[in-house]
């Protein structure tokens, strides 16, 4: 399957980077298994910088821990690094990551508990 047509889109706001409003309780560790593309008030990628821990509606913020791929890298596989208060990668998982052209998808796996995968939406943002 192609990820860069056969995808679903993460747009709240809630998972935006720059999002520091309480609650804190929104977690991807019942996100099903598949293509995914970040877009609107989310942002329109990860993040492939440490996110604080509290941000995008979750306690452990997820982030992309390495470059995003050319077109040309085609699939390429990355770690997503969750942050917490005093590491910034304190839990991990692998995903997939494709350059579409003009956007990225993600192939994304379920997290661990209070983990949540963010877009790179808000960054200037912070509360």
């Amino acid at each position: 399957m192609d990820g860069c047509t056969n995808y679903t889109v993460l747009s709240e706001a809630h998972r935006a980077q720059g999002n520091a409003e309480r609650p804190h309780d929104k977690y991807d560790n019942t996100l099903g298994t598949g293509w995914y593309r970040f877009q609107g008030a989310a942002g329109d990628r990860m993040p492939d910088k440490c996110v604080l821990s509290y941000r995008c509606g979750a306690k452990y913020p997820g982030w992309l821990n390495g470059a995003h791929p050319t077109v040309a890298e085609g699939v390429v596989s990355r770690t997503a690094c969750y942050s917490d208060y005093s590491d910034c990668c304190t839990s991990s998982n692998i995903i997939k990551v494709k350059n579409c052209g003009s956007y990225y998808v993600y192939d994304l796996q379920r997290t661990c508990w209070h983990c949540r995968y963010c877009g790179n939406g808000g960054a200037g943002k912070l509360h």
